[in-house]
C-alpha cells in the first residue's frame, strides 16, 4: 500500500499580533516569521513524522526551493513535485496572544495543476493505495474521479470549503476529516450530532472524523461513534493543529490501530503541535508523541 498526498505547498508569513484585526483596524505587528506550510505539506510531514512513507504531489513557484528541501528533510517523497514559473502559494497569518489565528490564502502555483499532471502522478498508484486531499489545489473533482476509478481509498479534508467542492462527487470519499465549520458547510447542520447524522444520510459508506476544538473529536463509521477529548496545553500557535491530527489519525488507520487508540494518538500529537510556533516545525515525531507525559 502506498500513500499519496496531492496537495498544496505554501510559504506562511506569520505575524504576531495582540488581537486578530477587525475591518478598518491598523495594528503594529510584534514579530514576523516565515515558515513552510500549506495544508498539503503540513499533512504530508505529519504523516512522515508519524512513521508513514508518503509521496507528495503538487506545484511550487519560483521561490519554492525551500519547500522542496523541507519535504526531503522530513522524509517526504518529492518525485511528484514540480517547479513552475511565477509565484508560489503563500499565506498571511495573524497569531494573537492566545495562540488563535486567522489565515489569508493565495493559491499561486497550487492552482496550476493540469489534468495531464494528474494522470502522470496517478499512473504510479493502484487499487488499495491511499489518496489524501485537501481543497487548496485546483482540479480536485478530476483527481477524485480518476483515483476512484483506480480503486484508491480517498480521504478528504474539505478545507477551505468553497464552491469548487460542489463539482466533486463526494460519494466517492471513504473518509472525511472536518471541523465544525466545514461540517456545517457540507450538511447545513450546526450541532455535532446532527452533522454526523446528515453525513451518514448523505454519504452512508463514508467514515467521518469531526474535530470540535476544545471539545475534542468524534469519529463515526458503520461500527458506531467514538469520542476523544483534548490534552490541555498552553497554546502558542494553532496553525498546524488540524493537519497534525489528520496525519496522525491516518497513520493509525494504516497501522491497524483501534479507532479509540488512533483518536488518542492524534489528539496527543495535535496538543504537542499547538504548544510550539510555526506549522511544519511544530509537528512532533512519533517517538515524542508515544513518550509524551500528556
Amino acid at each position: 500500500m502506498k500513500v499519496l498526498n496531492f496537495g498544496s505547498l505554501n510559504l506562511d508569513y506569520v505575524y504576531q499580533v495582540e488581537s486578530i484585526l477587525i475591518p478598518g483596524e491598523t495594528q503594529a505587528s510584534k514579530d514576523r516569521k516565515t515558515f513552510c506550510g500549506g495544508k498539503g505539506l503540513n499533512q504530508s510531514i505529519a504523516l512522515a513524522k508519524a512513521g508513514i512513507p508518503v509521496f507528495h504531489a503538487g506545484m511550487i513557484g519560483e521561490e519554492g526551493d525551500i519547500l522542496l528541501e523541507t519535504c526531503r528533510e522530513n522524509g517526504v517523497n518529492t518525485d511528484f513535485i514540480r517547479k513552475i514559473q511565477g509565484p508560489g502559494g503563500h499565506t498571511v497569518i495573524q497569531v494573537d496572544k492566545n495562540g488563535q489565528n486567522c489565515i489569508l490564502l493565495f493559491g499561486g502555483s497550487n492552482r496550476s495543476i493540469t489534468r495531464e499532471f494528474v494522470d502522470e502522478v496517478l499512473s504510479a498508484f493502484e487499487k488499495g493505495d491511499i489518496l489524501l486531499l485537501q481543497n487548496e489545489i485546483n482540479e480536485l473533482d478530476y483527481i477524485i474521479d480518476q483515483a476512484y476509478e483506480k480503486g484508491m481509498m480517498i480521504i478528504l479534508n474539505p478545507s477551505p470549503y468553497d464552491k469548487a467542492l460542489e463539482t466533486c462527487d463526494l460519494k466517492k470519499i471513504s473518509l472525511f476529516l472536518v471541523n465544525e465549520i466545514e461540517g456545517f458547510q457540507i450538511t447545513g447542520e450546526k450541532e455535532p450530532e446532527k452533522i454526523l447524522a446528515k453525513i451518514r444520510e448523505l454519504y452512508p459508506k463514508a467514515a467521518i472524523v469531526l474535530t470540535l476544538g476544545g471539545d475534542g473529536s468524534v469519529y463515526q463509521d458503520e461500527t458506531g461513534i467514538y469520542r476523544q477529548g483534548i490534552y490541555k496545553v498552553k497554546a502558542v500557535d494553532t496553525t498546524a493543529a488540524g493537519d497534525t491530527f489528520t496525519g496522525y489519525f491516518i497513520s493509525s488507520i494504516i497501522n491497524g490501530m483501534p479507532v479509540q487508540e488512533g483518536l488518542r494518538l492524534a489528539a496527543k500529537a495535535s496538543a504537542i503541535a499547538v504548544s510550539r510556533p510555526g506549522a511544519t516545525a511544530s509537528i512532533p515525531l512519533r517517538e515524542e508523541v508515544l513518550n509524551s507525559s500528556l
